[in-house]
């Protein structure tokens, strides 16, 4: 039996999913992307300054997962019910296991 597996790692090389499910893996990899510009915005705009790198990253994943609900919040829109309740990567499907980012 071959199985073929795609791990995504963030931008320190630290692997943070392993699926068999091509699209959870090209999702959460655009979701990393994503938070990674947010965390860079961020710190060059001197935003929370003191936040410590661990909660900007979770701040900034959170946000970036949370992309249509973020843009309709900033057009004055209320969120859309069935999107608060989302679940993380890690939970959409059994072969997906989430991989926790060491240090």
């Amino acid at each position: 039996m071959i199985e073929i597996q795609y791990i995504v790692k963030d931008s320190n090389g630290v692997e943070r999913l392993r699926t068999t499910d091509k699209k959870a893996a090209d999702a959460y990899d655009r979701v990393l992307d994503n938070a990674d510009r947010l965390a860079q915005m961020l710190r060059a705009d001197k935003i929370l300054p003191t936040l410590p790198d661990a909660d900007l990253e979770e701040l900034t994943i959170y946000l970036a997962r949370n992309a249509r609900n973020v843009e309709r919040a900033l057009k004055g829109k209320a969120p859309e019910p069935e999107a608060l309740a989302t679940p993380k990567p890690e939970a959409v499907a059994d072969n997906v296991a989430p991989i926790k980012a060491a240090g």
